[in-house]
């Protein structure tokens, strides 16, 4: 069973290797079109990527201020006697 485990995540950490090296190396593209092109489509997926990242931060639960009991669990750690 611990075999299996550890070569299931031996596959895991594999593959997202594998992901990491997909991305393309468009300075190593020889053609000058062709290196261009490479570069807009990496443009195009970094816009798209921060769109999406900037959806999720919308998404986000707000700030909200502190509540009355808070406040009141903070005055009371505020008056508890430190090395006396």
């Amino acid at each position: 069973m611990k075999l299996a485990t550890c070569l299931s995540y031996a596959l895991m950490i594999s593959t997202l290797a594998t992901a990491a090296a997909a991305a393309e190396q468009c300075r190593f593209i020889e053609a000058r079109s062709e290196r261009e092109a490479c570069y807009k489509r990496q443009d195009a997926e970094r816009a798209a990527r921060q769109k999406s990242d900037e959806a999720k931060q919308a998404q986000q639960k707000p700030y909200e201020p502190m509540t009355q009991e808070d406040a009141q669990l903070a005055k009371s750690l505020r008056s508890i006697c430190r090395g006396c």
